[in-house]
């Protein structure tokens, strides 16, 4: 088996060291093997981002605009290809691994257009006969370090707008998920990205994260992942003055009120807290019910949840994938045992399946009678785990919804206006959904939370301007 590359400074180049990618629905099939970079390797990399910074932040905008045009439409049209390659290795059924890098694809093609619409202000001084301009420049050489959980998505939504504004890049994708991160690599190479405009550099985030985080050519960081290690990376980067942007956890309330249509919030419940295996920063694991609906909604979500296909990644007809690794699992079977010590009711699920492959499956846990205050309700699980907490009106929802450090996603079932209205107001979330799942955005418009869950700019949309690039102010004297 060929060991896949690292790209530094426009060659592909062995690693330090080697790791497998093992595929989580079958544990006996290799992905593939992945150099790992040593710290003396990151270096190189942010050297040629450096350099390499020199030509690309003057680069003409069309052609930065056909380069990402490229890309996008190269990975629109392997989409099948790739979709399966994820899957593959994180786990996600495959049409959620297809869906996934067609928003890819979606995301480079939309900051294609970005590029060219760069925008900038001219205004006339209070000084008379002097021009003031303001317009933004690239922030420099980017540091990106993404997650497991969404391998491709969230490579495309900081790699893409990061070349849009002229900035080089080293990226570092997770090191459990390194298959698609490389293949998306290799499309940006074959495209004709630059020598040391982009530099991928696959390593544990402990050697290669903190050559990031140390480098002061490194000048900007764009991390996802624990709120464990963004505090780390947040220390770090402010020690030495280096702008940074986080995506965190997430503890997301889904609130469902005594008007809403049954059939609605049963499916909002199960989309958020259950598909992509309860593995997303977006997930609902907290459902907030009223009590005139709150029996009907258990009732109906348990056998909507027995319902669930839970097997291979890979096979037809699976809607919940395995866990992404051993680790996850037990931390998810962790949690689940202490719910019950909590007092929390399992009315279904939270057991190791057994499939035709040898995988790490579990079947999703639905608990109910569960407190605000239980562990199950205050800290992230990241697995399909989900808990029911009973409440008497709107008001009591909304306040425990917001009872939280973290802030991402927030979503609401009602066929109220008012309330409707009210929440998407007071949720303090960074991201509200009314009868659709909290798991779910589109790639143009910003994401981003509050409190815990997120610091710094937002990402995606135009948005994604305001952590990319810096605002520059000049005076002329014609």
């Amino acid at each position: 088996m060929s060991v896949h590359q690292n790209y530094i400074a426009g060659a592909w180049v062995d690693g330090a060291s080697v790791s497998r990618n093992v595929n989580p629905s079958d544990l006996d099939d290799v992905v593939g093997e992945y150099a790992q970079a040593d710290a003396a390797q990151a270096k190189e990399a942010i050297a040629a981002a450096k350099e390499a910074l020199k030509t690309w932040q003057f680069s003409p905008i069309q052609q930065r605009a056909d380069l990402l045009d490229k890309v996008g439409n190269t990975i629109l049209a392997r989409k099948e290809e790739l979709g399966r390659l994820l899957s593959r290795e994180e786990g996600k059924t495959l049409p959620e691994g297809i869906g996934e890098v067609a928003r890819a694809g979606q995301i480079f093609k939309f900051f294609a257009g970005e590029a060219l619409r760069i925008t900038g202000e001219r205004i006339d001084s209070v000084r008379p006969g002097i021009e003031v301009d303001m317009r933004r420049d690239p922030i420099g050489v980017v540091g990106l370090i993404t997650p497991w959980n969404f391998p491709i998505a969230i490579p495309a939504w900081k790699i893409a707008p990061a070349l849009a504004y002229g900035n080089t890049i080293v990226f570092k994708p997770a090191d459990l998920v390194p298959g698609s991160a490389h293949a998306l690599a290799k499309i940006i190479v074959e495209a004709g990205v630059p020598e040391g405009v982009f530099n991928l550099v696959m390593g544990r985030g402990s050697v290669v994260g903190q050559v990031f985080l140390d480098d002061p050519r490194v000048n900007a960081i764009s991390f996802t992942g624990s709120v464990a290690t963004g505090k780390r990376v947040a220390a770090a980067a402010a020690a030495r003055l280096c702008k940074f942007q986080l995506e965190m956890g997430g503890k997301n309330p889904l609130v469902v009120l005594d008007d809403a249509d049954l059939t609605t919030a049963v499916n909002c419940a199960v989309q958020s807290g259950f598909y992509s295996t309860g593995q997303r920063c977006t997930a609902s694991s907290r459902v907030i019910v009223t009590e005139g609906i709150h029996d009907k909604f258990v009732a109906a979500t348990v056998e909507a949840t027995k319902a669930l296909v839970v097997d291979d990644a890979l096979k037809p007809g699976t809607q919940i994938g395995p866990v992404v690794d051993q680790n996850q699992l037990d931390q998810d079977l962790s949690y689940i045992d202490i719910a019950r010590k909590e007092g929390g009711k399992l009315a279904f699920g939270g057991e190791r399946l057994n499939r035709e492959k040898t995988g790490f499956y579990l079947q999703p846990a639905l608990f109910t009678d569960t407190t605000p205050s239980m562990r199950i309700n205050r800290e992230e699980v990241f697995g399909p785990v989900v808990s029911v907490i009973r409440v008497k009106d709107y008001e009591e929802a909304l306040h425990v919804a917001n009872d939280t450090e973290f802030g991402l996603s927030s979503g609401i079932c009602t066929t109220s206006l008012k309330h409707a209205s009210h929440f998407k107001k007071a949720s303090e979330a960074g991201m509200v959904m009314v009868n659709l799942p909290t798991a779910g955005v589109d790639y143009h418009v910003p994401f981003g939370g509050r409190k815990g869950s997120s610091y710094g700019s937002r990402e995606q949309g135009r948005y994604a301007a305001e952590f990319y690039t810096t605002v520059k102010t000049s005076y002329t004297l014609p």
